[in-house]
């Protein structure tokens, strides 16, 4: 028998004793109050901005500011999806190449140095977002394009763009409707793919796009109603065109004076743009959510579930060296655990 004969016999073993570890293990039952304990485990963010050219920079400065936000606040770039359909910092027309500003003062450049976009240009289509959405993902997407959500997360939906009575608008090219959007929906609370839901958009009659919601868990706001505009903030002079939506502005104001251990409420969140200043009124549905927002901490969507004891003291942690067979257990404290032995995940040795 060849060495390679060998190995993948070793290898039919190993897959025999996993079925059979399975097997063994799955009469094994969790305490309840451990299983049961807690269905929020985690946030994830889906950030879209659907407009290309100049003149919709605007756009890209709404999603790349709430992009700021949630990850200023714990959302980490591996739970944040982020789609922009033009590169307004390198635009030739920028005077400030690699910079995107939200606000004509300049203080922050939401482009930075740290931005990551898994989506850019002609890749944000409506079949690649419902695709994301719904975990359809076509064979050799990357890991860091797909929505890798599970019962217990959370997920912020925020779009930005222009739209119209129950659609909006993808690159000018196409479209996706308020029923298409509804479906995708489904088809994640059917697949478990969201524990709540907090979908936020900005662009005309941006209501309409929420009027078909029929999934549980989900609570929405839009900047506009069915028949009413989304306004335009302010003009950077040194740009020349709008460079933030109403909507998003005062939102973002809220946001920045937000904290990780903040104690604000989605409740607070949902009125941060009454009509005297957003121009257009806000829509807000509340009916598939089963919870006062007002009783919701807004770092259930908008921050990172981290539950973390701090410690200033030595930690020590009590390991298995595999290294040597009936070697007796040992203590490794922070010093030391450097030194210590893992066992591997997988006997990858077995495929060389």
């Amino acid at each position: 028998m060849t060495e390679k004969n060998i190995k993948k016999l070793i290898f039919k073993f190993f897959l025999l004793f996993q079925c059979i570890l399975g097997v063994i293990c799955s009469d094994v039952q969790l305490p309840s109050d451990f299983v049961n304990s807690q269905s929020h485990t985690n946030n994830w963010a889906v950030l879209v901005d659907t407009s290309r050219f100049w003149f919709n920079y605007r756009h890209v400065a709404n999603v790349l500011s709430v992009y700021r936000s949630v990850k200023r606040l714990g959302i980490p770039d591996s739970q944040i999806i982020l789609m922009v359909a033009d590169d307004m910092a390198c635009n030739p027309r920028n005077p400030r190449p690699a910079t995107v500003f939200n606000n004509a003062n300049q203080h922050i450049n939401v482009y930075g140095d740290d931005v990551e976009v898994d989506y850019r240009g002609y890749e944000v289509t409506v079949e690649n977002f419902v695709r994301l959405l719904t975990g359809r993902n076509q064979n050799g997407t990357a890991r860091s394009k797909k929505l890798l959500t599970d019962p217990g997360s959370n997920v912020l939906i925020y779009l930005t763009g222009h739209g119209g009575d129950g659609f909006l608008k993808f690159q000018d090219s196409e479209e996706i409707t308020s029923q298409e959007l509804a479906d995708a929906i489904e088809q994640m609370w059917q697949k478990q793919r969201y524990n709540e839901l907090f979908f936020m958009i900005d662009t005309c009659q941006a209501a309409s796009m929420y009027e078909k919601f029929y999934s549980p868990n989900i609570l929405a706001v839009a900047s506009s109603l069915v028949g009413e505009d989304s306004l335009s903030h302010h003009v950077d002079p040194a740009i020349g065109v709008y460079i933030i939506d109403r909507y998003t502005y005062y939102a973002l104001e809220f946001l920045e004076k937000i904290e990780p251990n903040s104690k604000r409420t989605m409740g607070e969140f949902l009125t941060v743009c009454p009509k005297r200043v957003c121009i257009s009124t806000v829509g807000i549905r509340t009916d598939l959510y089963p919870r006062d927002p007002k009783t919701v901490p807004i770092t259930n969507f908008f921050g990172s579930v981290r539950p973390i004891e701090i410690t200033t003291n030595s930690v020590n942690i009590t390991l298995t060296n595999m290294k040597e067979e009936n070697e007796p257990l040992k203590t490794f404290t922070k010093t030391s655990l450097r030194n210590a032995v893992f066992s591997e995940q997988f006997p990858s040795k077995l495929f060389k």
